[in-house]
């Protein structure tokens, strides 16, 4: 079947997966221990971009070599991670980290670059040298006379291909590494079926073949068969000349022509993939038999996974707006808590907010924290995400968008006031005085806290009212989150202006804080509190006003009016209160007055 389009995407097989890079983005799909198909991509620079290096020819061929493999090797292991758990780093690797200032993890992939490089030289490039080396020590065999030269070359590369080769067909007896070629079998059909524009389905792919010229093991093939000719070259004027008589010196100039044999063989691959006639065909034919043993026939699931992964890539090619995604790798937790620790003691935030943080994080009682080994990367990114912002001051729960109060879950916003240990104990007192059949009007609701407790301890009706929308939308949810609707009703209203009718009982945690204040409160409440729930006039007395003016107005005889107050307002509050009512000032836990128990006479 041939081609009706090419696609510049191409691939790599990893651990049970597959890596496919565009123009500019790259994607690995990935199906997990529990069978799904997750994905990590990213953009690419274009290489229109780039330095004008990367599109020198010979030049951008060595470049790209060891880029891909620096890529490759990169994907490999971040699909070997979302099988395994983060290992604690050697003392080594740790120390080096420290000096050098790179990441353990940037400091692993140098060295397995390094180290692949190192053994692919020792293997494809030293051996062949070393075995024809000793050849050349066979009586009458002269490399000064020209054609002994070349023939040494040629069979230094004959022997390079053989080990090569040989290689290759040892790493099929192992099952992982033969899983892998399956992927990539499942690489090529997925290509292949796009290029031979046929819709990318399961079905189509499975009919497309294995093999592809573009493949890197033919790319492999193609720098073996290159080298030959460049080392002969090489060999032929430095031996036949006398220039260069050490083996170990010759070794070495050798291994300095890598760049330039890779530079070569990445332009012959690139025009054989731009032509099809026999002679091409005959070039790639070497190539295309050496993926006889690189490729195998995948598996339904694994062309799946190819295709989520081409469709990834084509799709950010297109539109750069799509969001990057990352594998949910697994970390150590420790060491994530001491980054943790270490944000919030910069900020000389308290180290038990650390704990909450990592409990809400993992989703776990602060009782077992202790037995944490491992966490989540989304998991940890969150975590991390929350320290900053309360190093920052925000409140813990602003953060995490929800607190516990009198015992039932409320949901806060920036729209809302927190609420507060001192204001449970102003339900307390309500509590006392209200029961079943008790009519109360929650006046400036907020989050809705104060009603929504009334409801669920003892089944009152409630009228909670606020001014402001926003804070309406919220006190609705956290209703409804505590299915009270049947005895909570909503009331947008500026205070008294919209209520009718008199209740069994008003309570109130109005705003109280002097307008001169409001700038020295702690940056927690300043700044992530709304004003509009903190500022209460001039005194911080305005809404005690108009409460203490019409209160009486929409309480039956005897019925109690609860306040919450500021530090040192409890006289001027009593004096606004006590023509109409009999009241009383009570103590929060911190010894504080706190609180107005008034009953109206």
């Amino acid at each position: 079947m041939s081609r009706k389009k090419c696609t510049s995407i191409g691939g790599q097989a990893v651990i049970e997966g597959v890596m496919m890079r565009g123009t500019q983005s790259i994607a690995t799909a990935v199906r997990d221990e529990k069978g799904k198909i997750v994905v990590e991509s990213n953009y690419l620079k274009p290489t229109a971009k780039k330095n004008f290096l990367f599109r020198t020819p010979i030049i951008r061929g060595f470049i790209s070599f060891f880029s891909s493999m620096a890529t490759g090797m990169g994907c490999l292991m971040r699909s070997g991670e979302v099988f395994g758990e983060e290992e604690e780093p050697s003392k080594f690797e740790k120390w080096l980290a420290k000096k050098t200032g790179a990441s353990v993890y940037n400091i692993i992939m140098a060295f397995s670059v390094l180290l692949g490089v190192a053994l692919s030289v020792a293997l494809f490039f030293f051996l062949p040298h070393l075995i024809v080396s000793l050849f050349e020590k066979i009586p009458g065999v002269d490399t000064s006379i020209w054609w002994i030269n070349l023939l040494m070359s040629l069979l230094e590369g004959v022997v390079r291909i053989g080990i090569f080769v040989g290689y290759i067909a040892l790493t099929t007896l192992m099952p992982d590494v033969k899983r892998t070629y399956m992927y990539h079998g499942a690489e090529h059909k997925t290509i292949s079926c796009y290029e031979n524009d046929l819709e990318l389905t399961v079905e189509n792919a499975r009919k497309m073949t294995t093999k592809h010229d573009r493949c890197g093991t033919a790319f492999m093939f193609i720098v073996m068969v290159i080298s030959i000719l460049v080392f002969a070259v090489v060999s032929s004027l430095l031996k036949t000349t006398g220039a260069v008589q050490n083996n170990a010196l010759l070794f070495l100039i050798k291994l300095a022509c890598i760049p330039l044999i890779s530079g070569i063989s990445y332009e012959c691959l690139k025009v054989m993939a731009k032509y099809d006639n026999v002679i091409v065909r005959i070039l790639k034919a070497p190539g295309l038999a050496l993926q006889k043993l690189t490729t195998k026939e995948p598996t339904d699931d694994m062309l799946e996974v190819a295709i989520v992964a081409f469709k990834t890539v084509q799709a950010m090619d297109q539109d750069n707006t799509i969001p990057v995604l990352r594998f949910d790798t697994t970390k150590i937790y420790k060491k994530c808590r001491e980054e943790i620790d270490e944000i919030l003691n910069n900020a000389k935030v308290d180290k038990a907010d650390g704990d909450w943080i990592m409990c809400q994080a993992l989703g776990i009682k602060r009782s077992q924290l202790e037995a944490q080994t491992h966490i989540k990367e989304s998991q940890f990114s969150k975590a991390k995400e929350w320290a900053k912002k309360r190093a920052e001051g925000m409140p813990i729960w602003k953060i995490f968008g929800e607190t516990n109060f009198y015992g039932y879950d409320i949901k806060v916003t920036l729209d809302t006031l927190s609420p507060r240990p001192e204001t449970e104990e102003v339900c307390e007192e309500l509590l006392k005085h209200i029961d079943n059949t008790s009519k109360v009007l929650d006046m400036c609701t907020g989050s809705g806290c104060i009603a929504i407790t009334i409801a669920k301890e003892k089944g009152a009706s409630v009228l909670a009212v606020d001014k402001f929308k926003k804070a309406l939308e919220v006190a609705k949810e956290n209703i409804e989150l505590n299915n009270v609707q049947e005895k909570v009703i909503l009331l947008e209203s500026d205070m008294f202006e919209k209520v009718e009718g008199e209740f069994d009982a008003i309570v109130s945690n109005p705003p109280y804080i002097p307008t001169k204040d409001i700038d020295s409160l702690d940056v927690s409440v300043k700044e992530y509190d709304p004003i509009m729930a903190l500022d209460g006039g001039i005194d911080g007395l305005d809404f005690y006003r108009i409460i203490a003016k019409n209160s009486v107005n929409h309480l039956k005889i005897n019925g109690y009016l609860i306040l919450e107050i500021g530090i040192n307002q409890a006289e001027d509050v009593k004096k606004l209160l006590e023509d109409n009512f009999d009241v009383e000032i009570k103590k929060d836990l911190s010894n504080i007055d706190r609180i107005v128990v008034a009953r109206k006479k």
